[in-house]
Formats: C-alpha cells, structure tokens, sequence
C-alpha cells in the first residue's frame, strides 16, 4: 500500500518522503482526525518526525488535493484522505465525532444553489449536526436514571 501513497505524491509532483507517506497512511485509517492525532500517529512509526514537519506536510497534501481539510462550525481542523467526490459530514453535537455522508442529490456538487450570482459552482459543503449513536444512548441512560433518582 505503501507504493500507493508514493504513486499518489508523485502524480501531483510532490517528493516521497517519510513523513508525507506516514500522513497518508494515518489519515487513510483514522479520518476525520486533527492535527495532534495526526502527529501522535505518525510518531508512532516515526519518532523522530516534528509538529512542524507534520503540519507542512497537512498543508503541502491539502494544497495537492491528496488531503480535505474539513472544519466544523466550533471545531478545530481534522483532515481525511477521502478526496475523490464531494462528500459531506454529520457532527455529534455532544462528542464530536465526524461521519462521512455522500452526496445528498445527484452528482457533485450534489445541491444546486437558487442562485449562483455567474459562479461556476465545483463544490458543496454540507454539515449535518445531530447526536451519535452512543452519546443518544448516555443521554437516555441518563435521563433514566436521574427520573429514577426523583421518585
């Protein structure tokens, strides 16, 4: 797989490095992860490897369109490798946590804007809000027990 990012960095005319393979490799297991994560994970194969080193390589692979840079209204940046369509995002309100959703309509850009003032529209960025799965749960788990704690 390795082989993979090397083909992928040099088809947008990047060098193959260490820390640029390390990046790919985190962010195509982990998604959706922010740059501390990114840095830890990488660290685990590579030690040696900087914050900065780390944060040059999120910017050159951004830039390549390798890597989406993704930011939520109040959150901090995360980064994915999923760069091939024109996704969009469900946020937990409560944890944070990010889930891919494909296109709401259609091909990309998947909405259609009412009006597109002559833009030549490429791209939609949708965020869904709502509360996961297990964060609904704890809330309900909750809710039981402080309804069970007033009777």
């Amino acid at each position: 797989m390795r082989s993979g990012f090397e083909a992928q960095l040099r088809a947008v005319s990047l060098r193959v490095t260490r820390p640029r393979v390390a990046v790919l490799a985190a962010l195509r297991d982990h998604p959706h992860v922010d740059t501390d994560t990114v840095l830890r994970l990488v660290r685990a194969d590579h030690p040696t490897v900087s914050h900065q080193a780390v944060y040059d390589v999120l910017r050159a692979l951004t830039d390549a369109g390798l890597v989406r840079r993704i930011q939520p209204a109040g959150a901090t940046a995360r980064y994915e490798a999923r760069v091939a369509d024109n996704h969009h995002h469900l946020v937990c309100r409560s944890c944070g946590a990010i889930a891919d959703i494909d296109c709401a309509v259609g091909d990309a850009p998947c909405l259609t804007a009412s009006d597109d003032h002559g833009f030549v529209v490429d791209e939609a960025e949708v965020v869904f809000w709502g509360v996961c799965p297990d964060c609904a749960t704890e809330r309900t788990a909750q809710r039981s027990a402080s309804s069970e704690g007033s009777t």
